[in-house]
């Protein structure tokens, strides 16, 4: 192998050779572009010819113009071709490729390939590096060695795999490599999974598996479901699948068109890098709270510590599985659909704290229309309408004293400001009166007509508390073990809150939804792929809403039904109600069961937290066992807590302390302090992840990884329900390389069934 290892480098310092001389060359071309565009703009006009003195000269001066727009637009593209190209050869400079394939195809002469991040050929146009992306690169990904079929825009293709060969590269040095017989080998996975954690998420595509790669490539399902055990790469993957994407429709998909809901905004800092890192512009991100809050203004939604933090009565649990559910989703749109025959509110529109059109009037115009006008044609309509009757009130108005009054009080420049785009001079006093007047007028019902076309005559609020009182009629609440008068006691609570500006979140995707039926709202139709993280956290309302909202985009869900935080035991349903939403011949549900994040003997002490039956498979990396601090008084365990931290430091190992709740988490932070230990509390989703030891509440955890986990107060005050078993494998399950677990006086009963092999006692 070290004959093989020096011909592999010499093979790779020809690359860099290569890849040195493109640097230079590209440069030189991005700065020549540059500075032809640069002198066209400014020459623009003095080497276009202008006469406009006949038919013919006009002609001929157009043609210059075009002419010379040609050219501009002809250097803008080079100098943009070539500024792409010189960052895929930078990002390769630092990194050539990870991977070599020996195949043959056919009777065809053996080829070898080498694989990286981006793809690369030289002057005369032979490719050295392949794109990683490239449908020859799936090879590398899907099978082991023999023969391997594979997807090309001409259909499938078999060749004859020879070798497979994995290199880590540093510096222009190989450092080390493998031949493997495998998808990807072992030792290459153990060499990328023993890495330090960091602030931001790296890109997997060194380590992607073939179940992986089928995430990436797959074009053809509608509604992709990947359910993943934590640490399975589930996120990774459909990075890269975004990644891929972009590069497979290249020219017909922008990264403008890919939108991601991500669990929290500290999570989507985390990833932010993954797709800049493999020369991709980041897709649209939101949050689910984001998304909703910014079009629900002037209210107070609630927030991830809100909705973690509720405690609510058994009644109060059954009603919000009711209004997670497709059955109430459903009874919105029956609502909605009776509308067209009556009970749709609407508010006075007012003009000078007055009446201008009355409620009544516009109910009226709003139900002139026959039953083949829809909510949306209807509104579209009575819109037209109302604007065409403001107008026709232009004239009265100009009377109004308020109108004399303000002509009489105009200034000599309100004057000429007014009269910009009016006569010089008027024939007499009525009609100088009369323009001014009318100017003053229209002015003023500028915000009328901004009003109308903004639907702010529609009694949104007020048809929302409407829905909710006649919901009896659209379910049937026996359905949700629940009576008529334990709902009508909600909606009274929801009324109260409601006056105060406040809004559960599991009411504002049904306030929106409604409010999108009653407009006609179609949802964002440009929109091509829509990815849900964490899932498992959403309910089926909001899932059938934002299939709603983006009816052109196929959608990839990923989670792990064994994370709920928010949604609890009710996400175990959630597969079977989201499979409702799509067409089964285009649904896809792929498996992710092996863990590559925490070593084996965290995966093992993570999975035993779980009931028995759990489809969870460990990657053999070795790690110390978990260990478990009980002390009588939280002092005592603050003092072992302090050991714990030296001994993560002195492994150069990064802590996260997650506390179940934040008060919690304050408590340990200041107490911390105290000791001269200086740790960051992550109080919110808007701060960015810092390096050192940070303490961090479970819910904002989620999605994240540490080489070293510090499961805070695992006792049964904190953990004492069966549906927060859950919450403490999702802490336990971010742990890379070291879980510890501390409580007081007594461990929770949610651990007591943990194997005693399974972790270690101090």
């Amino acid at each position: 192998m070290a004959d093989q290892k020096q011909l592999e480098q010499a093979h790779l310092d020809t690359t860099m050779k290569e890849l040195a001389a493109a640097d230079q060359r590209l440069s030189a071309e991005v700065e020549r572009t540059k500075a032809e565009e640069t002198s066209l703009n400014k020459n623009f006009f003095a080497d276009t010819k202008i006469n406009l003195t006949n038919d013919a000269e006009t002609i001929e001066t157009a043609a210059s113009i075009q002419q010379q727009q040609q050219l501009l637009d002809e250097r803008s593209n080079a100098w943009k071709q070539s500024t792409l190209q010189l960052a895929t050869v930078r990002r390769l400079r630092h990194n050539p490729y990870f991977a070599r394939i020996d195949f043959q195809e056919g009777e065809e002469k053996p080829e070898t390939i080498y694989i990286g991040l981006g793809s690369f050929t030289d002057a005369a146009g032979k490719f050295l590096i392949y794109d990683w992306r490239a449908p020859i690169s799936s090879i590398y990904y899907d099978g082991g060695l023999g023969h391997v079929t594979y997807q090309t825009p001409d259909g499938p293709q078999t060749v004859d795999v020879t070798l497979k060969r994995q290199f880590v590269i540093a510096d222009g040095k190989i450092e080390t490599m493998f031949d493997t017989t495998e998808t990807i080998g072992d030792q290459m996975l153990l060499e990328v999974l023993n890495e330090k954690s960091d602030t931001q998420m790296k890109s997997i595509v060194t380590t992607i598996q073939r179940e992986q790669n089928q995430i990436i490539r797959d074009t053809t399902a509608d509604l992709l479901f990947v359910q993943g055990a934590a640490g399975s790469g589930k996120t990774s993957a459909v990075l890269q699948r975004v990644a891929y994407l972009l590069y497979r429709y290249r020219g017909n998909l922008s990264s403008s068109q890919v939108i991601m809901f991500s669990p929290n905004q500290l999570f989507s800092d985390y990833i932010g890098n993954v797709l800049p890192e493999l020369g991709e512009q980041n897709m649209v991100q939101f949050t689910f709270y984001q998304y909703v809050t910014r079009r629900v203004p002037r209210t107070q939604i609630q927030d991830l510590f809100s909705q973690f933090e509720a405690r609510l009565t058994p009644a109060q649990k059954k009603i919000q599985a009711l209004k997670a559910s497709l059955a109430f989703f459903q009874a919105t749109s029956r609502y909605a659909t009776s509308l067209e025959k009556g009970g749709m509110r609407f508010r006075d529109i007012r003009f000078q704290d007055k009446v201008f059109i009355s409620r009544k009037r516009i109910e009226d115009i709003f139900y002139s229309y026959n039953e083949n006008y829809h909510l949306g044609n209807r509104l579209d309509a009575t819109k037209n309408r109302l604007i065409s009757m403001l107008n026709r009130k232009v004239k009265t108005e100009m009377k109004a004293d308020w109108v004399q009054e303000t002509v009489q009080n105009l200034s000599q420049e309100q004057l000429r400001d007014l009269q910009q785009d009016g006569p010089q001079e008027f024939k007499d006093s009525d009609s100088e009166y009369d323009f001014f007047a009318r100017k003053i007028v229209i002015d003023a019902f500028g915000a009328i007509q901004q009003a109308i076309v903004r639907n702010h005559f529609l009694n949104v609020r007020g048809q929302y508390v409407s829905f909710l009182r006649e919901v009896p009629h659209f379910l049937d609440l026996s359905e949700f073990d629940l009576t008529d008068s334990e709902w009508a006691d909600e909606v009274e609570r929801f009324v109260e809150a409601f006056k105060a500006r406040q809004l559960a979140m599991v009411d504002a995707t049904p306030y929106l939804y409604l409010y999108d039926l009653m407009t006609g709202r179609h949802g964002e139709r440009d929109m091509r792929y829509v990815f849900v993280d964490e899932i498992q956290d959403y309910t089926p309302y909001q899932l059938a809403y934002l299939q709603r909202s983006f009816p052109k985009a196929k959608f990839t869900l990923l989670g792990d039904l064994n994370q709920a935080i928010f949604t609890k035991e009710n996400s175990h349903s959630l597969i079977a109600d989201v499979s409702k939403l799509f067409a089964p011949e285009k649904t896809r549900v792929v498996q992710l069961t092996r863990s590559y994040r925490s070593t084996k003997q965290v995966t093992e002490f993570t999975k035993a937290i779980l009931k028995a039956g759990q489809k969870i498979e460990a990657f053999d990396r070795q790690g110390p066992l978990p260990v478990l601090y009980v002390r009588q008084d939280e002092a005592a365990l603050v003092a072992a807590l302090l050991d714990q931290i030296k001994i993560d430091n002195a492994a150069q190992q990064t802590t996260a302390i997650i506390a179940k709740t934040l008060e919690e988490a304050e408590k340990l932070h200041h107490a911390l302090l105290s000791q001269g230990v200086k740790t960051t509390l992550i109080r919110s989703e808007n701060q960015r992840l810092a390096a050192g030891v940070i303490v961090v509440p479970s819910y904002l955890a989620k999605g994240l990884e540490f080489d070293a986990v510090v499961l805070w107060q695992a006792n049964e005050a904190m953990f004492h329900h069966e549906d927060e078993r859950e919450l403490l494998y999702t802490i336990a399950s971010r742990a890379m390389h070291r879980l510890t677990i501390f409580a007081s006086p007594a461990l929770s009963p949610l651990l007591a069934d943990v194997p005693s092999d399974l972790y270690e006692t101090k």
